[in-house]
């Protein structure tokens, strides 16, 4: 079987776990790097074995020179579209990381390209195959919820701000602080989990007020992305929020990369006629339920903890590739993703619903 050529451009934090599932897959062959900083580069060379392997600091020069079958993109935000538009227009299928775009106009530039190329797009949705998110699905998709008409969700930290005055805290890089760093998580998982309604509607609160604080981050999830003293803190420490849908359900939003609470979680929780169920950051399920006779029940089922939701996520992108296998990701769903969170930065600052 010939194997397919991956080009990855950034090869620093989330590259590295891209690289090692790329790595143990024997359908792929990990043909070039790009860095825009080489030590990067040579770091994950010495890591992953990859002997005398070209590296490029111009993600264009090794598309063009490489004759790549997929380029496997993480890099910061502001760069997510471009590549990808320019790799899917040299014939590249892609594979990005999270967040699809910075604006809606980046989103849809990366769809279009997928359309007009035919080649496959996917971002990371490394949350939906988690053992207890699959329960979850399950469970749902065989109508025991009932309908699922309202959910909670979030990702709130103590203290864990990623790369403090880097990339991460600047907002002409990254789109903004919490709610597009974590956001697509959560969102996405109870957005997917839900059976993709269409967001119709969405209303916000943003805040900063940890920029300065001398506190040591409590968080192991902060690690990505560098610090840089004196460096730019003008995107939001904290989001909440409300979503509308055009099935009528609704989910509720909260996301902070710091903020007085007792410690880091993340979570999901959907009400549904028949059950309700909660996801919870140790990759356990709680559903609660009520029985044909009136008694209510509980439920605790064991699910896979074992399983690397990054990885599993790249296989399912080599499996559409590989097998034909129908994608659990589309390009529109990036798009309704950042025309969400887009729009609730918009309602921050009017004070105003937004309507999409």
């Amino acid at each position: 079987m010939k194997k397919f050529r991956v080009g990855c451009v950034g090869n620093g934090g989330m590259g590295t776990a891209h690289l090692s599932a790329y790595t143990k897959d024997e359908r792929v062959e990990i043909a070039a790097l790009c860095d825009v900083v080489p030590a990067k580069m040579e770091k994950a060379k010495a890591k992953f074995e990859l002997g005398d392997i070209p590296c490029y600091t111009d993600y264009r020069e090794m598309i063009d020179k490489e004759g790549l079958d997929i380029v496997d993109i993480c890099t910061p935000n502001c760069f997510h579209s471009p590549i990808a538009v320019y790799a899917m227009e040299h014939g590249c299928h892609v594979f990005c990381e999270k967040p699809d775009a910075m604006d809606v106009e980046g989103a849809l530039a990366m769809k279009e390209a997928s359309e007009k190329s035919g080649k496959l797009l996917m971002v990371m949705r490394n949350n939906r195959y988690y053992g207890n998110s699959v329960y979850m699905k399950k469970f749902i998709n065989e109508g025991r919820m009932g309908d699922v008409y309202a959910g909670r969700c979030g990702w709130i930290r103590r203290r864990g701000i990623p790369g403090k005055g880097g990339w991460f805290t600047t907002k002409e890089q990254s789109g903004g602080g919490p709610l597009i760093d974590l956001g697509v998580h959560m969102i996405d998982l109870s957005i997917w989990l839900m059976g993709n309604p269409t967001p119709v509607a969405v209303s916000g609160c943003t805040f900063c007020n940890f920029a300065n604080s001398k506190a040591a981050s409590d968080s192991v999830h902060s690690k990505f992305g560098e610090s840089k003293d004196g460096g730019i803190f003008d995107v939001e420490d904290h989001a909440m929020g409300y979503i509308r849908f055009d099935n009528g359900a609704c989910l509720q939003i909260e996301f902070s990369w710091a903020s007085n609470i007792e410690k880091e979680t993340r979570f999901v929780e959907l009400r549904g006629t028949k059950a309700g169920c909660s996801w919870n950051d140790d990759g356990t399920v709680n559903i609660y339920g009520e029985e044909d006779d009136g008694s209510l029940y509980d439920l605790n089922p064991i699910t896979d903890t074992t399983i690397d939701g990054h990885a599993s996520n790249i296989y399912h992108f080599l499996d559409v590739l590989t097998e034909g296998k129908e994608p659990d990701f589309k390009p529109i769903q990036g798009v309704n993703m950042i025309k969400i969170l887009r729009a609730i930065y918009e309602s921050a600052e009017t004070g105003k619903e937004v309507l999409l």
